[in-house]
């Protein structure tokens, strides 16, 4: 029978929740256990995809198309599984289904309530993800004990252990450890009230991972197992890391793993971290660094971008380097001087993103690196800004754009698909999901990826104008990866003699990287990017891109 995991948070917000889930997740899954998490949201939205970045981070694309939170990106990145539509449930979407169901007259007629339809609704998300095939489910229930939007996703997992047997469920609840300066103490006292509200919903936690910035000695480890009736191995000590993936190892060294799998009468083996711990020592020990600048217009929210920083930092590891980002504000009208925004970066990406703000702040970015041989990566909106510039710039059409930010334009070459026109309600209407490419004979993107067939995950509604296509190409754009069918432009890039490394993708790639399997978009632009900072003046184009590929080609032997 498949066990469960419920993650729970107090005290506050942002403790790490979704990277302790993930994290225990990573260990289960190095004892031979079949993992699936999964993350409950308190917001009424029904997906985060119409949500404004500013305020929810990054919407993570799953395989099958569902628009979920970033802590599924944790998830993936961590235990190295691809999660679906079921992994993320909001109150939204429970409401929508529960009210769908009372319109279809599936309740015949019974007064619709929170208790038991919404809280059967939450069950059966969770139970969606149970199977012959899954060992455990790990879920994160959303927002702060305390928090009244949560209450009904506490009943749920509070009926759960009692639907599927005490032994078959664990409950983990993430506090603050907060240090008082004056009296320079660790304070427990906020941990123990989170408790007693957890307990007041009749949650009795497992066990308690105490988030703090210092060590937590043994005498407050056995106040807070005393104070809150927990035995003192499920007192887990996780202190600030110096890296996210020190984490794993610092839960396994505190026995959480060990402690869970006695807990649910798990027989499994020790973890073998091998593959982590060499990771982990490679994240440590990088010999160089290189900046990447990131042009975008959420750069001051960082979560914004979190699966792109987080590749490109994968790229690095694979290439011995850190990479430093530096962000830049595409919607910023300082861009103008651009020398001095890209005087010390070693390669560009441009993200996606929705909306005209700060396009042409994009499009000159593209502009400038592509005249000054600087390596770049088009993601998304970034590689229509990318067919903007050069339409401009190569084909004398001054009003180049898309007719998402310029509807009146004569040049639309980014416009909406004929299927798209008629759509009307926003969220989950877009291209999203897996969708397959196949890739241009002897390009760039042939190279990097090793393959002439490759599938990457996708989340827009715009595409590449056919109508401009021919014109495009033989000014010396290379449309180098499309649809199976041909009609989908999904690659574009500059041969090696104009430029040394320039691919742009329609897809989102950032959400198929892995920190021990980094995507070869970028590696190969942090392989170039190393290559551009070694000398500036004297490596050629050839060089640069030469670099990158025969670096690619040793690490995927």
């Amino acid at each position: 029978m498949t066990k469960h995991i419920f993650v729970t948070g107090g005290v506050a917000s942002s403790l790490g929740k979704g990277l302790s889930a993930a994290s225990l997740g990573r260990l289960l899954k190095a004892r031979g256990l079949k993992i699936q998490l999964q993350k409950l949201d308190p917001y009424i939205n029904v997906d985060p995809g119409t949500m404004n970045p500013f305020q929810h981070g990054e919407v993570f694309v799953t395989e099958d198309g569902g628009e979920t939170d970033l802590d599924l990106g944790h998830y993936e990145r961590f235990v190295n599984i691809n999660c679906n539509k079921n992994s993320n449930a909001t109150t939204g979407s429970i409401y929508s289904k529960v009210l769908e169901k009372e319109r279809r007259g599936e309740y015949l007629g019974q007064t619709v309530q929170v208790i038991p339809h919404i809280t059967d609704e939450i069950k059966s998300r969770i139970n969606a993800l149970s199977g012959p095939d899954v060992d455990v489910v790990i879920t994160e229930v959303g927002g702060t004990v305390g928090d009244i939007e949560i209450l009904p996703f506490l009943e749920a997992i509070r009926q759960f252990r009692k639907d599927v047997g005490r032994n078959n469920v664990f409950y983990i609840h993430v506090t603050l450890i907060p240090f008082i300066g004056p009296s320079h103490e660790l304070k427990t006292k906020p941990t123990q009230h989170s408790v007693t509200e957890l307990r007041s919903r009749g949650i009795m936690p497992d066990a308690i991972i105490c988030r703090s910035d210092r060590p937590i000695s043994k005498h407050l480890k056995e106040k807070i197992s005393s104070q809150c009736d927990v035995p003192n191995e499920g007192i887990i000590t996780a202190m600030d890391a110096k890296s996210l993936y020190d984490i794993p190892l610092v839960l396994h060294k505190e026995g959480l793993d060990n402690y869970v799998c006695n807990i649910l009468n798990i027989n499994a083996p020790e973890p073998d971290l091998t593959q982590w711990l060499s990771l982990v020592d490679k994240v440590k020990s990088l010999s160089r660094s290189v900046t990447i600048g990131i042009v975008g217009k959420y750069i001051n929210l960082p979560d914004a971008y979190l699966s792109v920083v987080e590749s490109l930092k994968h790229g690095g590891y694979a290439s011995d380097v850190e990479v430093k980002i530096k962000w830049i504000a595409s919607d910023d009208d300082d861009l103008l001087d651009l020398s001095e925004a890209f005087d010390d970066v070693d390669g560009v990406v441009v993200p996606g993103g929705f909306g005209f703000r700060g396009i042409e702040g994009k499009v000159q970015a593209i502009k400038y690196v592509r005249e000054n041989n600087i390596p770049f990566l088009g993601i998304c909106l970034g590689m229509q800004c990318a067919v903007i510039e050069y339409a401009r710039s190569f084909c004398e059409l001054a009003d180049a754009n898309s007719s998402e930010f310029d509807a009146e334009t004569h040049s639309p070459v980014i416009d909406l698909m004929y299927h798209q026109r008629d759509i009307v309600d926003m969220g989950a209407t877009m291209r999203l999901g897996s969708y397959k490419a196949v890739l241009k004979e002897g390009s760039l993107a042939q190279a990097l990826y090793q393959s002439d067939q490759i599938t990457e995950r996708h989340r827009h509604r715009y595409e590449f104008n056919n109508k401009y296509r021919e014109m495009l190409e033989n000014e010396g754009l290379i449309i180098s990866g499309t649809s199976p069918d041909g009609e989908l432009v999904e690659f574009v890039e500059l041969t090696e003699k104009d430029h040394p490394y320039f691919i742009a993708t329609q897809a989102h790639p950032e959400f198929k990287s892995r920190p021990d399997e980094p995507h070869p978009l970028f590696s190969g632009l942090v392989s170039a990017a190393k290559n551009f900072a070694k000398n500036r003046d004297e490596l050629s184009k050839v060089d640069i891109r030469e670099g990158a590929l025969e670096f690619l080609k040793r690490v995927t032997k």
